[in-house]
């Protein structure tokens, strides 16, 4: 008898997040969500408040604190570890934060959330990972090969970053069985869309937003059998943005 399959996902609140969710379960899979917010009674998935850690990735000691919390709900072998929360702090005005005038403690901040959380998470379920021959996916960003017109410079280069960590962590956990990929997202339609996108969505290939349901998709196809040989790499799910 098939165990039942079980994923770990940040930031499954909104967006991206809640459509992965959505994903897994109609596949059958058991999905613990972790979120700086609490559970949300109005989550229609099975499993509930149950299968929810409430985790700053923020604060470094809470994320290493929660992987005790995590492996006493995965039983030993995780399949799947989508890492997709992410912060992109704007000015007070809501503009985009640059390299000039960013304070130090939100590059910290950023960087704990975008880029550390993944590899402590990771490193921490390493043997569950094993156990499953599981995948891991990051999720990075279009602002991480470019300057975006809105993305902060924190957000990019932590983006960036956790590319280069992708290929850094395929190198090592490949040997023991377990694949790591990530994925791009351009112009997905969520809610933390910026005002003046549609400017950008005029000059895509595609004319139009992406879908957070088409984001999940490729997200899926990292952790299913179907890329049972793909490891090391980064999709663009962008609609053809940097052609």
């Amino acid at each position: 008898m098939t165990p039942e399959r079980t994923l770990v996902l940040t930031g499954a609140s909104r967006g991206i997040g809640h459509a992965t969710v959505k994903r897994f379960s109609a596949e059958g899979w058991r999905v613990l969500t972790c979120s700086r917010h609490p559970f949300d009674p109005r989550c229609p998935w099975p499993g509930g408040e149950e299968n929810h850690i409430q985790i700053d990735l923020a604060d470094p000691n809470k994320t290493i604190a929660a992987i005790e919390t995590i492996k006493a709900k995965v039983n030993g072998r995780l399949d799947a570890l989508v890492n997709n929360a992410g912060i992109s702090p704007k000015g007070a005005d809501g503009g985009r934060l640059n390299t000039l005038d960013t304070d130090l403690r939100i590059w910290g901040q950023v960087f704990h959330v975008n880029f550390f959380a993944p590899v402590i998470l990771a490193r921490g379920l390493q043997a569950e990972l094993v156990a499953a021959k599981g995948s891991v996916v990051n999720v990075t960003s279009i602002a991480g090969a470019r300057v975006h017109p809105f993305a902060g410079a924190a957000y990019a280069t932590s983006k960036a970053a956790l590319a280069a960590l992708t290929r850094e962590m395929a190198h090592d956990f490949g040997p023991l069985g377990v694949r790591v990929n990530a994925i791009a997202p351009g112009e997905v339609e969520t809610a933390i869309l910026s005002p003046g996108t549609d400017r950008i969505v005029e000059t895509l290939p595609m004319r139009r937003l992406g879908q957070p349901a088409e984001v999940a998709d490729v997200i899926w196809f990292l952790c299913s059998p179907q890329s049972s040989y793909v490891s090391g790499t980064e999709i663009e799910v962008n609609g053809g943005q940097h052609v």
